[in-house]
């Protein structure tokens, strides 16, 4: 008796106007491309529009999607991809609607980046752990504060809810999805074929800006805060900083978490660990001196702070940046 083929997983990829390309592309590269030599069948993917077409993507060279599919078949998805989300935007009805009655028949539900504030408008991050893009990270947090948002993550899986943050984390996330149905082997070679990592250590955390607070020309923290990023080599005590903005203690460390929203001592952990994340960038000094320059004292010691903040050991945050400064270089030369 003849064996009755597979049906394809099928992914729904849900744009309005506004898209991102690149995001949408990620669902194409990874669930679009037939790739039956490595499973058969593989996934289908269908571009579904929620509003009419053509959807204006977010580009300013009037690119547009046209797709002859409507959230009307969403309904018989498997895993529905929100590729990005315009954080501002309220939803519409039909849109939320048809969220909510995938996720209640046990799609999977996927959103990139900022794609998670459609998925909190829908009310399918409630009481769940969810990510986005460490810019909007705290914005989704303060609009939707029944979801408790990673920021430093790449990704999280909360049962058949998954987020992703910025950008190439869509990446990563779409390789979980399909290491998790195929197997790691599966998940190596579609990454090889993507010329990119099966697997990225550390998360988002080691891509975030911590720019010193700005403070009035004549607020006597601004003095104090520029002396401190001069001397971060040196033991640094609250009442050391205290007495160069001539003040008790008590009113420092209080005026600090005012103008900062964290305590001194925290304040100079995060620009030591941001110093040394500069230092692993750009120079060969070994991890020992850096630790020294950065006032950890130890290797050991900065080792322990780096993972906590960032993600990722010193050394493998210096593979990943000097690496990517390093093809930066070359290809400026090529041009």
């Amino acid at each position: 008796m003849a064996r009755t083929a597979r049906r394809p997983h099928l992914v729904a990829a849900i744009v309005s106007h506004g898209v991102s390309p690149f995001e949408l592309s990620v669902a194409c590269e990874v669930f679009g491309l037939d790739r039956k030599e490595l499973v058969d069948p593989w996934y289908e993917l269908r571009v579904c529009a929620a509003v009419e077409p053509p959807v204006r993507a977010k580009s300013s060279n009037g690119m547009t999607i046209d797709t002859p599919y409507r959230l009307d078949d969403v309904d018989q998805a498997d895993t529905v991809v929100i590729p990005m989300w315009n954080v501002d935007d309220v939803p519409a009805a039909e849109l939320v609607d048809a969220l909510r009655a995938a996720h209640a028949r046990g799609a999977r539900i996927l959103s990139f980046c900022s794609g998670a504030f459609l998925l909190a408008h829908a009310g399918l991050l409630d009481g769940r752990r969810a990510t986005t893009h460490w810019m909007y990270a705290g914005l989704l947090r303060e609009r939707f504060p029944a979801v408790a948002v990673e920021p430093d993550v790449l990704y999280v899986v909360d049962g058949n809810v998954m987020t992703s943050a910025g950008t190439a984390a869509a990446i990563d996330l779409c390789l979980y999805l399909v290491r998790s149905d195929h197997g790691a082997e599966v998940a190596n070679a579609v990454a090889r074929r993507m010329v990119v990592p099966p697997h990225r250590d550390g998360g988002q955390a080691q891509y975030i800006q911590a720019p010193v607070p700005v403070c009035a020309e004549d607020d006597p923290l601004r003095a104090t805060l520029d002396w401190a990023l001069e001397h971060l080599d040196e033991p640094l005590t609250v009442e050391a900083l205290a007495r160069r903005a001539a003040t008790s203690p008590r009113t420092y460390a209080r005026r600090f978490v005012a103008v900062t929203g964290t305590t001194p001592l925290q304040w100079l952990l995060r620009q030591r660990v941001v110093l040394a994340q500069r230092l692993l960038e750009v120079t060969d000094e070994p991890v020992e001196r850096i630790a020294t320059r950065c006032g950890f004292g130890t290797s050991a010691g900065m080792r322990v702070h780096f993972q906590r903040q960032v993600g990722t050991s010193p050394m493998a945050y210096r593979r990943t940046f000097q690496a990517t400064s390093a093809a930066q270089e070359g290809a400026a030369v090529s041009a």
